[in-house]
């Protein structure tokens, strides 16, 4: 069998380029390539598409939204832009949810989820399945990033010249509860109200604890049925691990870099001394099992290879 023909539509920007690397070091692709005079031209871009086997769309959301009717019917399509992550007909992409796995193989369109949505889209969408968590629950999440999620423009003025002292500080953002990631969040985990959602930049290059708190008095849970109900979803995945509960921080404290350069996610169960309340917490890094990871996790899957091959555990 020949090589498949993959191109990285976008593989100038964050995550196009760790997609690219990660590519780079197999043998079993053909990276195609776009001239850059042609890289704005939505034609000629749709073209090279068509020539592959499969497509990443690593780009804004607009620019996702103007190629994709242009695009055959049977080319395999990761788009990691928010465009059509709720959208009819896409598959969403992070297969450990139950089916998701057993749907990729056949899957021509599949969206990369978002990285926050990640972090509470792993430990929530269970509890909401299993009937832990009511679908009328009205969350709260808090998600610590490092400032390589905000692309090349944010990365550029962190590492620059320090002039914005309130670069040294978090900075949270999304301040009037709106974000891009909120209708996956929801529509995912099937809840039927977005949770109140304060996502924080702060200086430092990768990495995302997303937190997550729960009364489980009012919820009538324990915090023992939510740590067991997610070690046995997640029993046997290779990049989801989630610790006993009350276990796993670092002497109480855990650094939201600390999964930087991996592809795995964590998750710990944290309750307070009482057991009325739990903290749920999902660590990984942005770039890996946020976006690029999980994406080249799904292509796997797609093209029927091995699931984690190039992935860092």
């Amino acid at each position: 069998m020949g090589k498949y023909k993959i191109f990285v539509d976008g593989s100038s920007g964050t995550t196009g380029l760790r997609i690219v690397d990660r590519l780079a070091e197999r043998d079993e692709f053909e990276i195609l390539k776009i001239s850059e005079a042609d890289r704005k031209d939505v034609r000629a871009r749709a073209a090279v598409i068509n020539e592959s086997d499969l497509s990443f769309l690593c780009l804004p959301d607009d620019a996702a939204r103007e190629v994709m009717p242009l695009v055959r019917e049977d080319v395999r399509i990761l788009d990691t832009s928010t465009a059509h992550r709720t959208a009819p007909g896409w598959v969403y992409g992070l297969p450990e949810l139950h089916g998701t796995r057993a749907a990729l193989p056949a899957a021509t369109r599949v969206a990369v989820p978002g990285c926050h949505a990640t972090g509470f889209i792993a430990p929530v969408a269970p509890l909401v399945e299993r009937g832990l968590i009511p679908k009328a629950a009205h969350l709260s999440v808090t998600s610590l990033t490092g400032y390589s999620g905000g692309g090349k423009k944010m990365i550029a003025e962190y590492e620059g010249e320090r002039v914005n002292t309130a670069l040294n500080a978090p900075r949270p953002y999304g301040l009037a509860l709106h974000h891009k990631h909120l209708p996956e969040m929801t529509a995912v985990t099937g809840l039927d109200t977005a949770p109140n959602f304060v996502p924080i930049v702060a200086d430092y290059y990768a990495g995302m604890e997303t937190m997550i708190p729960l009364d489980l008095a009012a919820l009538g849970i324990t915090a023992q049925a939510v740590a067991d109900t997610l070690a046995d979803y997640y029993a046997g995945q290779a990049m989801i691990r989630v610790h006993p509960l009350g276990e796993g921080t670092d002497g109480g404290f855990l650094a939201a870099n600390k999964l930087a350069g991996k592809d795995t996610l964590e998750i710990f169960c944290l309750p307070n001394p009482d057991g009325t309340q739990l903290q749920l917490i999902s660590l990984f890094d942005n770039l890996g099992k946020g976006s690029s990871g999980t994406a080249v996790q799904c292509m796997n899957l797609m093209l029927g290879l091995e699931e984690t091959k190039g992935l860092a555990r």
